[in-house]
């Protein structure tokens, strides 16, 4: 501790001794015209100066130099002063106590400037500070405006009013706020280095409507007279947000047309007309025209007039029609494709009004009407009825035009329904029917006989015709009875088609003719009838010789049972291969299970008849007799 105390007087003598002339004084103060303002202010001097007859202290103006002769402000020795300052100025710092605070009332502009200080202790020890406070004496409040004010971004205004007067204290009012959305108001009060401000910050967003608009700040004294007011002009800076050109036109071929274009932004735009990525002019200005003279067909289109500030971008064009008749459509050339695969026809064409584009195929309308230079018919997996001439036709108000493809579709050969086989007179008729893209080849296959049959030969009387993509096919099996070694007719017969994309083999399906079949339904029920007819009058015959002579019984009887009752049966079994139901068609294979819903017959034929005893002729009675055999 003791050593501390030693200490402390030695750092006092250091710092005295090595003290200077100093002062300090803000840089920078302001105040309001009329008001009254405090320059705060204390000095330093040297510790081994001991001053003479007092601390005096003198206040220059302008300069700190005496022998320049600047403007007394205040001087302690005595009052006199520049007849600026008259009355105005008054010491309120003790001057002993190194405290050389100044205020002046009533100020005005003029008195706006630096001030210093001048020290006086006494004889030599005088001593001007080059150090100054410079007063700023306002006669309207300082509004803080950024340099620049973006519509959209949100917008900070500050106004200031110092408050250095300690008699007086300003209050700050915002004015011409009403239109503004949703404003926002907040103060502060900044105190620094012995001055003060106030301030009002107003916080709002503003719009392109904004630009132009008049903001003011108030400041007053209460109780007082004193205010000060100031008005600023919003300088709003935004992108274009309106293009105005002429509404779109129609012209004829030859003649001359104005454009306008008139463009609203902040700072005003580069304005440019352009036609598709061709720049036709540009002008830095609010408004430009474009003419165009002896307007040809090349020149129809979209004309857009582009405004560009540096904010932004902004655009409208308008449509420019020169009227003449369609010209001739540019469509695909003719193809041939395959079938399934998808295709895409193009039909362009120029005209004014926009023609309308049609597709027509075979004279029938395909796809959609279009308005418009280019029209695109898709045809997904094409199919053989795709094939066939199709038309592009241009039509508007001035005319018509249209140009043609053609489009082959070719395809694997397709069997049609009219491909059989039928049970005629003659024998057994084939028919096999194809479509295909080559014409496809026809050929016939009896699986039974293993016999190929392409080509014209007197047993199967092989026949061809080709019409368009269609071929058919024809051959006759003479006999229906043909047999081969399993005892079976030989009825199946494939068919064989075949082109470049394809072959296909098919069994035809056997059908009855319908009038065979009525002919042969008639005749057996006929046949069938007469025999039963022919029994029962031969039993009723040998019934009444019987009793007419008392001759033992006498019956007829049929030689080889067993052979009639096959014999029936196989004519049974051929006659229901070749009936069906009146008017059906139906193939072998079916009928065999229809057996038992037939009618039952025979098919019988009188040869003659004899008794028992083997006598053949007359009876004893001389009545006539046969002998029945079966067939």
């Amino acid at each position: 501790m003791w050593c501390l105390e030693l200490l402390l007087p030695l750092l006092l003598i250091i710092n005295d001794a090595t003290c200077q002339w100093n002062v300090w004084v803000p840089r920078d103060i302001s105040a309001m015209t009329n008001s009254c303002v405090v320059i705060p202010c204390t000095f330093m001097y040297p510790s081994g100066i001991r001053p003479y007859r007092g601390i005096h202290g003198i206040w220059y103006f302008g300069q700190p130099y005496p022998q320049l002769f600047p403007p007394v402000v205040f001087k302690s020795r005595t009052d006199i002063v520049h007849e600026s300052y008259k009355g105005r100025t008054k010491l309120l710092g003790d001057l002993h106590q190194r405290n050389c605070t100044l205020l002046i009332n009533n100020i005005g502009t003029e008195h706006s400037g630096r001030y210093y200080f001048r020290a006086d202790l006494g004889g030599a020890n005088m001593y001007t500070f080059p150090d100054f406070a410079e007063l700023k004496v306002l006669d309207q409040p300082n509004i803080d405006v950024p340099e620049e004010i973006v519509s959209d971004d949100s917008l900070e205004l500050t106004c200031y009013a110092p408050d250095n007067c300690p008699d007086m204290t300003p209050e700050i009012q915002w004015m011409y706020t009403d239109y503004l959305p949703d404003p926002e108001f907040s103060s502060d009060y900044l105190e620094e280095s012995n001055t003060a401000v106030l301030s009002s910050t107003l916080t709002f967003t503003p719009r392109p409507m904004h630009n132009g608009q008049l903001l003011g700040c108030r400041v007053y004294y209460p109780n007082t007279t004193l205010v000060y007011e100031r008005l600023i002009s919003l300088d709003v800076k935004y992108a274009p947000r309106s293009v105005w050109v002429n509404v779109s036109s129609e012209v004829m071929e030859g003649s001359s047309v104005m454009l306008h274009c008139e463009v609203d932004s902040n700072p005003p735009s580069k304005i440019s007309w352009m036609f598709g990525d061709q720049e036709l002019m540009w002008d830095t200005a609010s408004n430009i025209s474009l003419s165009l003279d002896d307007v040809t067909p090349a020149q129809e289109g979209i004309y857009t007039c582009v405004g560009d500030n540096g904010y932004g971008t902004m655009n409208t064009s308008l449509y420019l029609a020169v009227k003449y008749p369609p010209r001739e459509p540019q469509v695909n050339d003719s193809m041939t494709v395959l079938e399934g695969t998808s295709l895409s026809l193009h039909c362009s064409t120029q005209g004014s009004p926009a023609p309308t584009l049609t597709w027509l195929k075979d004279g029938e309308l395909v796809g959609t009407i279009t308005a418009d230079e280019l029209s695109v018919l898709e045809i997904t997996e094409i199919t053989p009825q795709g094939d066939g001439q199709y038309r592009c036709l241009a039509e508007n108000e001035h005319g018509r035009a249209s140009s043609s493809l053609n489009i082959t579709v070719e395809y694997a050969p397709v069997l049609l329904e009219e491909s059989k086989c039928t049970v005629v007179r003659e024998g057994v008729q084939c028919v096999c029917m194809a479509t295909g893209n080559p014409e496809p080849t026809i050929e016939f296959y009896l699986p039974d006989l293993n016999i190929t049959i392409n080509e014209t030969d007197g047993r199967y009387n092989f026949y061809t015709h080709t019409d368009g993509h269609t071929s058919t096919g024809m051959i006759k099996l003479r006999e229906k009875g043909e047999r081969v070694e399993n005892g079976g007719p030989a009825v199946n017969v494939h068919c064989s088609i075949s082109n470049m994309y394809g072959r296909e083999s098919v069994l035809l399906e056997l059908q009855q003719e319908k009038k065979y079949m009525m002919a042969v339904i008639v005749g057996t029920i006929g046949g069938v009838a007469v025999i039963a007819f022919i029994i029962a009058a031969v039993r009723y015959v040998g019934h009444n010789n019987k009793k007419e002579n008392g001759n033992p019984r006498q019956d007829v009887v049929l030689e080889n049972p067993a052979l009639y009752y096959s014999a029936v049966k196989k004519d049974k079994q051929n006659l229901r291969k070749k009936v069906g139901e009146d008017g059906d068609y139906q193939p072998v294979g079916s009928m065999a299970g229809q057996e038992r819903q037939e009618l039952n017959y025979a098919a019988l034929e009188f040869i003659g008849a004899r008794s028992r005893e083997g006598a053949s002729g007359r009876g004893d009675d001389g009545s006539n007799y046969s002998e029945i055999k079966a067939k």
